[in-house]
């Protein structure tokens, strides 16, 4: 299941990299410099080498388990930050067109990774370790970026551009903002790494209780003392 959600994931960002460099825009030349699409190609990196784990090995080792927190916890922010983008471009009245493959990135593939992060076999807890190394990635990606737009003239996301806010503490607050929810997210995930849902086998799947199992059968001597009544 793993290599197929991994083959879906690099299916979209082919499609979605086809379908920018179809829209001759100047966002379809920098296509990777969004963290949304950074995010999913490392879900998809990161999926195939869960899925050949899986194959070999019946429980994921501790640095699978902390590398799957990190990467669903920028995938899931990511898709989160989508959304809020698309629902700020329909209030302010400016069209945006989000194609098939948007949806399987930012909607499809993060609710399959929770439902995954839940109910999958072979995950171990996740350490609280995890959320600063989460928050490590979008600051770093933050900083850079801004700095390439002032030189290029161009940002993935409004907040990020100078001439699309107020001023620099409407950019300060939507950026701590962001690693709020990035924390949120990271933290979420290592609570929910210590829940195991059981799911019961397959075939048995049934509101009904189970049957009961046969009676052990009766020893030698307790005969005799049902006889001896």
């Amino acid at each position: 299941m793993r290599l197929l959600i991994a083959a879906v994931c690099i299916v979209s960002l082919t499609h979605r990299m086809l379908w920018g460099m179809g829209s001759q825009t100047l966002a379809s030349q920098n296509f990777f410099a969004y963290l949304t699409i950074q995010s999913n190609v490392a879900f998809a990196a990161l999926t195939i080498v869960a899925g050949i784990t899986a194959l070999r090995h019946a429980e994921d080792p501790s640095w699978l388990t902390s590398a799957r927190a990190l990467v669903l916890s920028w995938t899931i922010t990511a898709g989160l930050a989508f959304s809020i983008i698309v629902w700020q471009a329909g209030v302010r009245g400016i069209p945006i067109t989000v194609p098939w493959s948007d949806v399987v990135l930012h909607y499809v593939l993060p609710a399959f990774g929770i439902v995954s992060w839940l109910i999958g076999p072979g995950r171990a807890s996740a350490s609280w370790r995890v959320v600063p190394y989460v928050l490590l990635y979008p600051a770093l990606w933050g900083i850079f970026t801004i700095w390439r737009g002032r030189i290029i003239g161009w940002y993935p996301y409004y907040f990020l551009d100078p001439r699309q806010v107020s001023g620099l503490a409407e950019m300060a607050i939507s950026c701590l903002l962001a690693l709020s929810i990035f924390a949120v997210v990271a933290s979420a995930l290592v609570l929910l790494s210590r829940v195991r849902v059981l799911m019961p086998p397959w075939g048995e799947i049934s509101s009904r209780p189970a049957p009961a199992g046969r009676r052990r059968p009766v020893t030698g001597g307790l005969r005799h003392a049902h006889r001896a009544r």
